[in-house]
C-alpha cells in the first residue's frame, strides 16, 4: 500500500494487549485483565503478551478480528481501500499524519470495568494492562498533534456510552452494537469534516451485509455465528438474534487465515450450534462444517472460542464427531471458553434459563457434571467461567456452587470465578458486585475454584505449551513464570484459608497496609530470562 508523509485519511488499530496471540494460547489473553506491575512491563510483553509480527509500513500482519470486518465493511461501502489502513498502535506514527481524519479504535474493555478486569483489579488492586493501552492510543504523540476523529467500537464499547467519559478522554464518537450498516456512512462524515453523533447504536445485520475479512486475524480467529438467543440477563450477545454465515463464507476467511499461517479458530458464542434453527443442535450441520473447513489445503489443526455445555449433553455424539474430524486425543486436546456461572438452579431460573435449554433449570447441577464427563472422555478442556454476586444470590446459592466445583475436582479444566458486572438486561436494573459485598463464603468458593486450577496447572501447562508453542524461550519463560506464579498464589490461598478463616476483605487491607508483604519473582527466578 503506497503512502506519502501526510499519512492515512482512515486509520484503524486497537490496544497493544489485543495485538498478541498470546504464544498460541488465545485464553491466556486474559492475562490483560489483571493489574499492570505484577511482574515488569518487558516480561510480561515479552512472555505473556508479545506482539504480532510488525511490517515496514508499521502494519500488523494479523489484526482482531473486529477490526478486519471494520476494514472489510468500509471498502464494501466504496471507501477507496487505499485511504483505509490498519495499524499496530506501537507504529501509529507511520499511519497517523496531517491527512489522517479518522482514527477508528477496537476495544473490549477500555474502563478496566469488565467481569474479569473488575474481580482482579478489585482484589489485587492497579489498573488492568488493557486499560493504559487503551489510554496511550488515546494519548499517542500522532494523535494529539493531527488531531484525527477518534471512533471506539468493539465488545467494551458500552463502557463509554456517558458523555462525561467521553470527553474526559476525547473520544468523538462510540459505536454500540454491530457496525456492518454504520460505519461506512460514519467514516464518511469523518472524511468530509462533518459533525459526527455522539453515539451510535449499531443495528443486527442480515448475513448477507457482513463482509469477508480482507486480512488475516488474531489466532486465525473466523466468526461462523453472530448473537445467541439464549437471554441471559446478565449478557449482551446472549440478547442478539442468532444467525449463521454460510460455509463458503466461512471457508473464504479460512484461506485469507492460511496464507498468513494461521489456522483456524473459529468463534461462536456457541460453536456446536452451528447451523441450528431453533436451541436444539444440528448435528449434521456442525459436523458438515468440521469436515468442509478440515478439508482446506493447509488446515492441519482446528481450534474453537466457546462452547455451551447444554450443547455438549444435548448432543455427545457431536463432541465426539468433531474430536475424529480434528484428531484430538490426550497431546492435543480441544479447548474453548463455557460457562458455569452458577450451582444453583434457583439463580439460573431467575436469570439465565435459556443457558439450561432443552433442559430445565432444576437439571443444571446435573448437565455440567455430564458435560464434563462427555467432555473429558473426547479429549476436550473447558476454561470455564463462576459468576459470584447474582442479584438474588444468598449462602445457600454459594454452597451449592462449592459442592458443584467439589464434583469437577477430577476434571481437566478451569474454573475463573468472576465477580457479576451488571451489564445487558440487568444494565439499569441491578449494582455491579464489589469487593466491598465479598463475604467470607465468596472468598471460600474464590479459593476452592482456585485450588482447582492449580491442581491441574502443571499438567495443562505441560501439555499446552508442547502443543502450542513453538519458541523454545517462550515456552522455557512461560512455563518458569507460570508455575513459580502458580506457588505464591498456593501459598497466599493457604493463609487466607487457615489465618484469616476466609475474610478476604482483611487480608487485602493487611497487605494494602504493609502489615503483610507480597514479595517481587525473585531474582533466582528470572535470571536465566534475563540473561536469554
Amino acid at each position: 500500500m503506497a503512502r506519502d508523509d501526510e499519512g492515512y485519511p482512515i486509520v484503524l488499530t486497537a490496544d497493544r494487549t489485543l495485538m498478541s496471540e498470546y504464544g498460541g494460547g488465545i485464553f491466556l489473553g486474559f492475562s490483560a485483565c489483571v493489574p499492570r506491575g505484577l511482574i515488569r512491563d518487558g516480561l510480561y510483553f515479552s512472555l505473556f503478551c508479545p506482539s504480532v509480527d510488525v511490517n515496514e509500513d508499521g502494519s500488523p500482519v494479523v489484526a482482531p478480528c473486529g477490526t478486519r470486518k471494520v476494514e472489510a465493511a468500509l471498502i464494501e461501502y466504496g471507501l477507496d481501500e487505499k485511504d483505509v489502513f490498519v495499524a499496530h498502535p506501537d507504529h501509529l506514527e507511520k499511519a497517523v499524519g496531517p491527512r489522517t481524519k479518522v482514527l477508528g479504535i477496537t476495544e473490549n474493555d477500555p474502563l478496566g470495568i469488565g467481569p474479569a478486569t473488575s474481580t482482579f483489579t478489585h482484589i489485587l488492586g492497579g489498573e488492568s494492562y488493557m486499560t493504559v493501552k487503551f489510554r496511550e492510543i488515546i494519548n499517542h504523540p500522532a494523535v494529539k498533534r493531527f488531531k484525527p476523529k477518534i471512533i471506539v467500537g468493539g465488545p467494551g464499547a458500552w463502557q463509554l456510552e456517558a458523555s462525561d467519559v467521553r470527553r474526559m478522554l476525547g473520544i468523538d464518537c462510540v459505536v454500540i452494537g454491530e457496525g456492518e450498516r454504520v460505519v461506512g456512512p460514519l467514516f464518511e462524515k469523518a472524511l468530509n469534516g462533518d459533525m459526527l453523533p455522539e453515539v451510535v447504536y449499531g443495528e443486527i445485520v442480515d448475513i448477507d451485509e457482513i463482509p469477508v475479512i480482507r486480512g488475516a486475524t488474531v489466532s486465525g480467529i473466523v466468526e461462523i455465528a453472530r448473537g445467541c438467543g439464549r437471554g441471559c440477563a446478565f449478557c449482551v450477545p446472549t440478547m442478539l438474534r442468532y444467525r449463521c454465515l454460510p460455509i463458503d463464507h466461512i471457508l473464504k476467511e479460512v484461506k485469507v487465515n492460511l496464507k498468513a499461517g494461521r489456522q483456524p479458530l473459529l468463534h461462536a458464542e456457541d460453536v456446536l450450534r452451528y447451523g441450528a434453527k431453533g436451541i436444539k443442535v444440528n448435528q449434521k450441520a456442525v459436523t458438515k462444517l468440521f469436515r468442509a473447513v478440515k478439508e482446506c489445503d493447509g488446515v492441519e489443526n482446528i481450534n474453537i472460542s466457546h462452547f455451551a455445555l447444554s450443547s455438549v449433553v444435548d448432543a455427545p455424539e457431536v463432541v465426539e464427531e468433531i474430536s475424529t474430524i480434528v484428531g484430538a486425543d490426550e497431546e492435543r486436546w480441544m479447548s474453548g471458553q463455557t460457562g458455569i456461572e452458577t450451582g444453583s438452579p434457583r439463580l439460573m431460573r431467575m436469570h439465565m434459563a435459556g443457558k439450561c435449554r432443552p433442559f430445565k433449570p432444576e437439571d443444571w447441577p446435573r448437565v455440567v457434571v455430564e458435560a464434563f464427563e462427555i467432555l473429558s472422555e473426547n479429549h476436550w478442556v473447558p476454561c470455564c467461567t463462576l459468576i459470584m454476586g447474582l442479584p438474588g444470590e444468598t449462602q445457600v446459592d454459594i454452597d451449592l456452587t462449592l459442592s458443584l466445583v467439589e464434583e469437577l475436582r477430577p476434571f481437566k479444566s478451569l474454573i475463573v470465578p468472576l465477580f457479576f458486572v451488571a451489564v445487558g438486561g440487568l444494565r439499569s436494573k441491578a449494582e455491579s458486585f464489589t469487593l466491598d459485598e465479598v463475604t467470607p463464603k465468596h472468598c471460600e468458593l474464590l479459593v476452592k475454584c482456585w485450588e482447582h486450577n492449580l491442581e491441574w496447572l502443571p499438567v495443562l501447562l505441560k501439555e499446552w505449551s508442547k502443543m502450542a508453542i513453538k519458541n523454545r524461550f517462550l515456552r522455557y519463560g512461560l512455563t518458569r513464570v507460570l508455575s513459580y506464579g502458580a506457588k505464591r498464589t498456593r501459598e497466599l490461598l493457604k493463609i487466607c484459608e487457615r489465618e484469616y478463616s476466609y475474610d478476604l476483605q482483611a487480608m487485602i487491607r493487611d497487605f494494602r497496609s504493609g502489615r503483610r508483604t507480597v514479595l517481587p519473582i525473585s531474582v533466582r527466578v528470572l535470571k536465566p530470562l534475563l540473561r536469554a
